[in-house]
C-alpha cells in the first residue's frame, strides 16, 4: 500500500490527526511531558500528516529560523507501520517545503537510534550529544 504525504493547517481537523500521532508516539511510547511536545512553533510551523489508505500513520513539521534556515522536528511514525518506509515519504515532503521556500540548510535534532535514518537521507551530525525532554540527541544538518 502506498503512502500519501500532503501538507495540513494547523487550523485543520488533519492536524488533530498529527498531534494525535505525535501524542501516541511521544508521549505514551517515550514518556516526553504532554507540554513540551505540543508547542507555541505548531501554528507557524509547516505540517505533513501521511496517510495509508486513509488512515494517519505518521506526521512531521517544518520551522523556519530566523536565519533562513529550517529545522526538522517532530518527526513520528505508528508503531506498526514503522520500517515501511513512511518516515522517509515524510522527510521527503519536508525537504521538498523546505526547496520550495528557499531554504538552502535543514537542521534537526535526531535521537540518537534514528541517526541512521537521518544519514541515509544525506543529514550530517555534528557538535555533541545532549538531552532533550530526557532523550539523548545529536544535531544534524544538510544543504540543500
Amino acid at each position: 500500500m502506498a503512502v500519501q504525504c500532503r501538507v495540513v493547517d494547523y487550523h485543520s481537523p488533519e492536524f488533530a490527526r498529527c498531534a494525535e500521532i505525535r501524542l501516541e508516539v511521544f508521549v505514551d511510547e517515550q514518556q516526553v511531558p504532554p507540554d513540551e511536545e505540543m508547542d507555541e512553533l505548531d501554528e507557524a510551523a509547516v505540517h505533513v500528516i501521511a496517510l495509508q489508505d486513509d488512515a494517519a500513520v505518521g506526521t512531521g513539521r517544518l520551522v523556519s529560523l530566523s536565519d533562513g534556515d529550517v529545522r526538522v522536528g517532530r518527526m513520528a511514525v505508528r508503531r506498526e507501520f514503522r520500517g515501511a518506509g513512511i518516515g522517509s515519504a515524510i522527510l521527503t515532503a519536508l525537504l521538498e517545503v523546505a526547496r520550495r521556500q528557499g531554504a538552502r540548510r535543514v537542521v534537526l535534532a535526531g535521537q540518537l537510534h534514528a541517526i541512521p535514518f537521518y544519514e541515509r537521507h544525506q543529514f550530517l551530525a555534528y557538535g555533541k550529544h545532549f538531552f532533550e525532554a530526557g532523550i539523548e540527541h545529536r544535531m544534524m544538518e544538510r544543504i540543500l
